[in-house]
């Protein structure tokens, strides 16, 4: 009987656990789709508190910072960026020492010195070679994993073209992360990191001069996304411009 209860209590733990990181996903998708950045800080604040974090938890935390650390950076908040990187980078070094998801966490690590650059542009060529080489050491370790796409394809996308950046290349390993992602996450539709990388391939369209396609791929995200404003009313119209 005993045996039995303790069964049940973990079942039902195990489900609490799913339906919290669910929820987490989808605010974080509704924070992202409608620029509610304020809402995303709330979430990272809150995982943050918790004194017991699973891997998967952990992970899913350093993902969020990822995003916000980005907006940040890209927003001008610099001492909001450092401060929520200096998180970020604890995080991943306890999923590192854990042996966690480690194509990720070389991924993340990519991501981070690609910070580091963006809040100190003269760091750039002793970092640059460190963001690469995390990308490549992501995708050695798991070639099927998205995120070591994303992640190269930010190196070659923002590299000056003497330090290997390649608009082109960058292209390529974004769609192979797009096909990656469609193919793998049965929700991939609802997942911020899915919009995000479809919004990197149109705007490496637009760089790379075609137009045309960056269109198709902004009318897609709209088609799954409406709401998404960023899009809908920057990126998107921007675009209809320069095609007029």
């Amino acid at each position: 009987m005993e045996g039995k209860r303790y069964r049940v209590a973990i079942i039902f733990l195990l489900f609490f656990v799913s339906v919290v990181q669910g929820t987490n996903n989808q605010d974080i998708y509704n924070a992202y789709i409608l620029n509610n950045m304020p809402r995303w800080k709330v979430i990272i604040d809150q995982i943050e508190t918790k004194a017991e974090k699973s891997n998967e938890l952990l992970i899913e935390l350093v993902n969020y910072q990822y995003g916000y650390i980005a907006w940040c950076i890209g927003t001008n908040h610099k001492d909001e960026a450092q401060n929520y990187l200096r998180r970020a980078e604890e995080n991943l070094k306890l999923l590192e020492n854990r042996r966690f998801a480690l194509s990720k966490v070389y991924g993340y690590k990519s991501a981070f010195y690609g910070f580091h650059i963006g809040l100190n542009i003269f760091s750039a060529p002793f970092i640059g070679p460190k963001s690469m080489a995390s990308a490549k050491q992501a995708l050695t370790t798991d070639p099927d994993d998205f995120f070591g796409y994303i992640q190269m394809g930010n190196v070659q996308f923002h590299a000056p073209s003497m330090f290997g950046g390649s608009k082109q290349e960058a292209l390529k390993n974004y769609l192979k992360a797009k096909v990656l992602m469609e193919k793998n996450i049965p929700d991939f539709a609802k997942d911020w990191n899915y919009i995000s990388l479809l919004s990197s391939i149109a705007q490496a369209y637009e760089q790379t001069d075609d137009l045309v396609r960056a269109k198709l791929i902004y009318e897609e995200i709209l088609k799954y996304e409406p709401r998404f404003t960023w899009v809908r009313d920057e990126l998107y119209p921007k675009l209809l411009k320069r095609l007029k």
